[in-house]
């Protein structure tokens, strides 16, 4: 095989893809929730909750926020056959492969330059998610697979090996721009720090003052006098860490160690207070007591809902390793299986901005109890004592529009009834490429696609004179598109001008009137959750319900025997 070919993961489907259609987000505000007061000065109150199919929602993000995410952290569902009660996960091997290609391309186009995805998955799909992974944010940018131990028992029943783990598949989205942050420094760490000698810049930890030479270096000797008498040479195949002035300067301000009675090898104290890292890098193992497990998970979310708690939620401590290792505040973070919120609780307790999206009816029963407890300052649980929260902020809810395009009692697609004439607009805009940006002062100024492109939307029928109006008031420097129920004009006499009909302009656009595209699952029967001890159930996420709808659509030439259009400008 020559080094330009690559292995591709194949499954039938794989070419099948759909023709997504861009909605629009509505915002319910009796649903939206902030706090009474603003606790600090870096209080977030724009973050978004999304009710609604999630690759629908990602492709109605993505003219907003393409290139804007710094991490995406999904849970997505298992595929282990088994069932449970918030999130039916089984689904047949070749419909899970395109339902995360489907969802993982949109993601992709979302995450910015320096901007990583992290991935939960267990064994089942693992290996196959990870040829997935290549094909669409490149070999090159992945970064890592990470092990955390989700479960800290052993289960003595198992038939082969016991399962204690889950894989974190870790990629960049360009990999020599992006690296991790560290660590934080636990108190152990600090713990390793001493003062012996009441120095007076505090705790220091004795290290060597040399340092292994590259094998492309010179051998050469080194010798250097204290102010004790000590004679000190590098060991052999070691180069000096510091310069011969530098080492005069530590051992003036007495920051040489000699050990306690003076006869030791020399080395320097290092400072705690002057170190100029926050901790450690990353390790690939990941123990439950540093990352959280699954018992632990479960208990935060009784904290929340005793009498319905989530199934398969993740532990805050994950959440919070991720975000320290992907983000710093300010940072937007996308979850699109969110699951029992873990994601958004954990981003809003550490400064970062977030995006959730969820289809379940959990979002209501499990979502937004946790948020509002975390923006109250009422959540005690999870990584709340750690970070410090005291609540604050706030999200704003929205849910999926419908299908711009339904069918009318003849069978052609007609405007749905349920847009109004603002949300016609934003939705032809965003169909059309152009940013919604009504104007206030000129009534034909709905979006723009530059500083000079401009887009109208309406619902009249235009005549030959309404159009030259328009045209005379959009003037020579600038350039406008039309979107209108008829016209009656020729188009010739205006140059700036360009008019389309609709819906005939935007029929082959998309698919419209598909509202679900999760996938089918098997019919099983429920998991069984041990009752001492650790939760034996494996994390899932997003609840893929019956068959999808077959899809839908007609000719150009059909839908425009009979336009109707439902809805009038206000």
């Amino acid at each position: 095989m020559s080094r330009k070919q690559r292995l591709e993961l194949t499954w039938i489907g794989k070419d099948e893809r759909p023709r997504l259609e861009p909605r629009i987000l509505i915002e319910d505000p009796e649903k939206s929730y902030y706090a009474k007061e603003r606790v600090s000065q870096a209080d977030i109150f724009d973050n978004r909750l999304i009710f609604g199919d999630n690759l629908l929602a990602l492709k109605a993000l993505e003219q907003q926020f393409a290139g804007q995410v710094k991490c995406i952290f999904i849970d997505p569902p298992y595929n282990t056959g088994s069932a449970f009660e918030h999130y039916d996960d089984g689904i047949e091997h070749s419909l899970w492969l395109t339902m995360m290609r489907d969802r993982l391309e949109l993601l992709a186009r979302l995450l910015s330059e320096d901007g990583s995805i992290w991935i939960t998955i267990d064994d089942n799909e693992v290996h196959y998610l990870k040829v997935i992974c290549d094909e669409i944010f490149g070999r090159d940018n992945f970064v890592s697979n990470a092990i955390w131990q989700k479960k800290y028992t052993v289960a003595n029943d198992t038939k082969w090996l016991s399962e204690s783990h889950d894989h974190v598949l870790i990629y960049a989205k360009t990999k020599e721009r992006w690296r991790p942050y560290r660590l934080s420094r636990s108190q152990e760490m600090d713990d390793r720090y001493r003062n012996p000698d009441n120095h007076p810049k505090g705790p220091w930890k004795s290290t060597p003052l040399y340092a292994k030479r590259s094998g492309s270096a010179r051998e050469q000797s080194f010798t250097f006098t204290f102010k004790n008498g000590v004679v000190w040479s590098t060991p052999r195949g070691t180069s000096p860490r510091f310069p011969e002035e530098a080492l005069r300067q530590m051992d003036e301000n007495d920051e040489i160690w000699f050990g306690s009675d003076g006869t030791a090898a020399p080395s320097r104290k290092t400072f705690l207070n002057e170190l100029k890292i926050a901790g450690p890098p990353a390790p690939t193992v990941w123990l439950h007591s540093e990352a959280g497990n699954n018992h632990e998970a479960r208990e935060e979310v009784k904290a929340v809902n005793a009498e319905d708690p989530f199934a398969t939620p993740k532990p805050e401590k994950l959440l919070k390793r991720i975000l320290d290792l992907a983000t710093v505040q300010g940072d937007l973070v996308l979850d699109s299986f969110a699951g029992s919120g873990t994601t958004g609780a954990v981003a809003h307790k550490m400064g970062r901005r977030w995006i959730m999206v969820e289809l379940g009816e959990h979002c209501h029963t499990h979502i937004i109890p946790r948020l509002k407890k975390v923006i109250d300052g009422a959540d005690p649980g999870g990584i709340t004592e750690a970070v410090g929260w005291k609540g604050g902020g706030g999200f704003r809810y929205y849910r999926l529009a419908p299908s711009l395009l339904e069918k009318d009692r003849w069978g052609n697609w007609v405007i749905s009834r349920e847009f109004n004439a603002a949300m016609l607009a934003e939705a032809v805009c965003k169909l059309m490429g152009f940013t919604y940006a009504p104007s206030e002062t000129h009534y034909w100024m709905h979006g723009r696609s530059s500083e000079r492109d401009f887009i109208y939307v309406t619902t009249q029928s235009l005549t030959h004179d309404q159009l030259r109006a328009i045209a005379e008031e959009v003037g020579d420097g600038r350039t406008l598109l039309i979107c209108c129920k008829a016209f009656h004009a020729n188009l010739d006499a205006f140059d700036t001008l360009t008019v389309k009909k609709i819906p005939q302009s935007v029929m082959q656009k998309c698919e419209w009137g598909r509202d679900d595209y999760s996938l089918a699952v098997e019919s099983l029967p429920p998991a069984t959750v041990p009752p001492e001890g650790e939760p034996e159930a494996t994390p899932a996420s997003e609840a893929p319900p019956a068959d999808p709808p077959k899809r839908r659509g007609r000719s150009r030439k059909a839908a425009s025997d009979q336009p109707s259009f439902l809805s009038e400008e206000g």
